[in-house]
């Protein structure tokens, strides 16, 4: 805790003078992130720092395994983190973010290691479907390495499927004002790869190209003879 608390001094007497005006405004104006990001609760793993973001830049939502559980009646801390986000912020954005040498995706190829970990085992419930797909469509006998990396990115994959099932981003969707990334970020490396939709794959985000999307806006109305009856009504 040393370390810690020498580093809010630091903030307080050498970095917070600098940008008063900043906290200021952000108080006065109140927040309007561009995105929301849902990633690991891993202590290597921080969003603000792989995208060089500043305060108010992003609206960050973090736990064990970046996972999103599907939307229920039951009040949860990350629902609530997406609806806020979506509804009350108007985020455009949201990105489930993944990453290397995730513990998360360790206990979940090794389950008998969560023995003591009850609450992390039920957690990890929600990547399942993750794992089934590593285990039917992938190679049996693959190297630990490779299937841990295969995983990890099968899970993010997972959890926008689940992101899908949110009220207020199936209507983001709908209305074609949101858009839903996938990205995976290696630790040792620094890369950031993110999910095509399109192609179906993690491909490394290059600044020369447009942004791959894992879900692209796409306003889409089921029933669009009704739409028009309802436009015409007003």
């Amino acid at each position: 805790m040393d370390d810690i608390i020498q580093g809010i001094s630091n903030f307080r007497g050498n970095i917070f003078p600098g940008q008063r005006q900043m906290y200021r405004q952000l108080v006065r104006d109140g927040q309007h992130p561009q995105a929301l990001i849902i990633a690991c609760a891993d202590s290597r793993v921080s969003p603000e720092h792989i995208t060089q973001a500043g305060p108010g830049d992003l609206f960050v939502c973090r736990n064990a395994g970046n996972i999103v559980p599907p939307f229920s009646q039951q009040n949860g801390g990350v629902s609530s983190a997406i609806e806020y986000a979506v509804v009350a912020l108007g985020v455009r954005d949201i990105v489930v973010c993944g990453h290397s040498d995730c513990g998360a995706m360790k206990g979940l190829m090794t389950p008998e290691a969560l023995a003591s970990m009850p609450n992390v085992a039920a957690w990890l419930r929600h990547s399942h479907a993750a794992s089934r797909i590593v285990c039917e469509a992938y190679p049996a006998g693959m190297d630990p390495k490779d299937h841990h990396r295969a995983l990890a990115l099968e899970n993010v994959v997972v959890q926008l499927s689940n992101l899908r099932t949110h009220p207020s981003v199936a209507a983001g969707l709908a209305k074609g004002e949101l858009r839903l990334h996938g990205w995976f970020f290696e630790i040792e490396s620094g890369q950031v790869l993110a999910y095509c939709g399109e192609a179906g794959r993690f491909v490394p985000i290059d600044e020369s190209e447009d942004m791959p999307v894992a879900h692209t806006p796409a306003q889409r109305i089921a029933a669009p003879e009704m739409a028009r009856v309802a436009v015409a009504a007003e």
